[in-house]
């Protein structure tokens, strides 16, 4: 079985069923093969985005997910430690948080932005 990291956007285009998501990112995510991951770094980007009104979100985001059958990754002290060393061709916080896990993990990253290759990831979309 593959894990797969999913960026902040592909989880909610996932969850809204946008076309936004790619068809090879979407047949990523749904392959019994595969064990997509979200971040607790998402979660944490998904409440502030949604406290400052820039996001709407259900208030049961957290059981619609574990309902889609993905697993949690939590931040660990290597995640965030890893961050010291990437160089700023993201500046996003959550974003290089994501960064850092694969890296530490050796997972690939379901996103959309390019500027994730910079670091030498494996990329899905």
């Amino acid at each position: 079985m593959s894990r797969l990291l999913l960026d902040t956007h592909a989880l909610l285009w996932w969850l809204a069923d946008d076309p936004a998501l790619s068809t090879r990112a979407r047949e990523a995510i749904a392959s019994p093969g595969n064990e997509p991951l979200v971040s607790a770094a998402s979660v944490w980007e998904i409440a502030i985005k949604r406290s400052l009104g820039k996001l709407s979100v259900p208030e049961d985001l957290l059981e619609r997910i574990r309902a889609e059958g993905f697993s949690w990754l939590a931040v660990e002290p290597a995640h965030a430690w890893q961050v010291r060393a990437l160089p700023f061709h993201h500046s996003d916080p959550f974003d290089r948080v994501l960064i850092a896990q694969a890296i530490v993990e050796g997972l690939p990253v379901i996103t959309a932005d390019r500027r994730f290759r910079a670091y030498g990831i494996q990329l899905q979309w």
